[in-house]
């Protein structure tokens, strides 16, 4: 049943099957393809920007969470994954069987393997893979191919790792260093594209 807000975005319109739920509160934009029996509750926001959304079966998408696709980053969800509320699925691929607690942050390019657990507020950071299996605990980051653990009191350890990961080029196209005036202009263009999204 699909009673959520659906939004056609650079032409392309969400696909929900009849098994799914869309709560009426939830927002699909652009190319969002939902899974059989995935359920997306309230508040949640699936958005594809100009890369794909992809659910597998028997997701579910709780209250309040952001699953983002980008250009050459979708968002790929596998079968039986739970996104916790508040979380953020930035362009990552997330594979069968995952849990992504309340809160934790999946950024552009990362990879949670089969039966990770990502749990409350943790974070994978840009272009990491964590191995099948693995659990990031409360509050830490994982970072690197493959990824490594760190607390977040030994930033300075995890810093030698993430400066590698490229993030500013990975999630706004630019070398570490541009002003943030410049990467908000970016930024401004690029999302200014939904002024012509449509309501279905």
């Amino acid at each position: 049943m699909t009673s959520g807000m659906l939004i056609e975005h650079r032409g392309e319109r969400p696909v929900v099957p009849e098994s799914a739920y869309v709560a009426p509160s939830a927002v699909l934009c652009g190319r969002v393809v939902l899974g059989e029996r995935a359920r997306v509750l309230h508040g949640a926001v699936l958005t594809a920007e100009d890369g794909e959304v992809r659910t597998g079966a028997d997701v579910v998408v709780m209250e309040h969470a952001l699953v983002r696709g980008r250009d050459g980053h979708p968002a790929v969800l596998g079968d039986a994954v739970l996104v916790g509320p508040h979380a953020h699925v930035n362009g990552a691929r997330v594979e069968d069987e995952v849990f992504v607690a309340t809160g934790a942050a999946l950024f552009p390019g990362s990879v949670a393997g089969t039966g990770a657990e990502l749990r409350v507020h943790s974070v994978l950071h840009a272009n990491s893979v964590l191995a099948p299996g693995t659990v990031v605990p409360i509050g830490w980051i994982a970072a690197g191919d493959p990824a490594r653990l760190f607390p977040p009191e030994r930033h300075d350890e995890l810093w030698e790792v993430q400066r590698e990961l490229d993030f500013p080029g990975t999630v706004y196209g630019v070398a570490r260093g541009t002003p943030m005036r410049e990467i908000m202009r970016r930024q401004a263009e690029y999302y200014g594209s939904h002024r012509a999204d449509r309501l279905l």
